[in-house]
């Protein structure tokens, strides 16, 4: 079997922001060993959903890693799409940089805007789950793209079938998650299912338009 090479650019930064990742995951593992295993039970058990939604706590510190591998990890994986299907002239570095901040300043308005809804029509601890579940479901498809795009990067060669199906399976993982959450709150959305059409156009499929737009244009 013939070896295939691979030439690699200057790729220190990349290997950097993956151990971040780990090392926050570790964190997280070490910091709060029973949310970490609930989270990881996910596919299989509603307990973390359940038990810890109702807590209500944004600012807890294991939410924050979350947050903060999930911004690593996704817009990593954004980045190695964007590098293999466009040409930048910026520097390497600065492009993934962009990238997270346009995530993560979406991201926080996004959920900004949510709480300043729930507070009007005081439905805050209904939001309050809502978002929990959405952050949970989407920290834990951030992870598998995370393990998916290191072998993108430094095992498997780049090519689009592999990118379209991997983002792909994102996609649909993150529809069942939001058909499971919505399920959960039927009665609640069958009742008032104006507002969550109009709930669905502005703030889960504009957002992501709009970043879309922030990262190709």
């Amino acid at each position: 079997m013939q070896a295939i090479y691979r030439i690699y650019e200057y790729q220190d930064w990349i290997t950097i922001t993956f151990l971040i990742c780990f090392v926050l995951i570790v964190l997280a593992k070490i910091l709060f060993p029973q949310r970490f295993e609930d989270f990881l039970s996910l596919l299989t058990s509603g307990k973390f959903i359940a038990f810890k939604g109702k807590e209500n706590k944004a600012f807890h510190g294991f939410n924050i890693l979350l947050l903060t591998i999930q911004s690593l990890a996704i817009s990593m994986f954004l980045y190695l799409c964007y590098d293999y299907y466009f040409e930048s002239d910026l520097a390497v570095p600065i492009l993934y940089i962009r990238i997270l901040t346009a995530y993560v300043c979406i991201i926080l308005i996004k959920t900004g805007v949510e709480k300043i809804i729930g507070n009007i029509f005081e439905i805050d601890d209904q939001v309050d789950y809502y978002i929990f579940q959405k952050f949970t479901y989407r920290s834990f498809i951030a992870i598998c793209l995370l393990c998916i795009s290191l072998l993108l990067t430094y095992s498997v060669n780049l090519n689009s079938l592999l990118l379209s199906l991997t983002g792909g399976l994102a996609l649909i993982a993150n529809g069942l998650g939001m058909f499971i959450i919505y399920r959960r709150n039927q009665n609640v959305l069958i009742v008032n299912w104006f507002y969550f059409i109009l709930y669905l156009c502005a703030l889960e499929i504009a957002p992501y338009i709009i970043l879309y737009k922030l990262i190709t244009i």
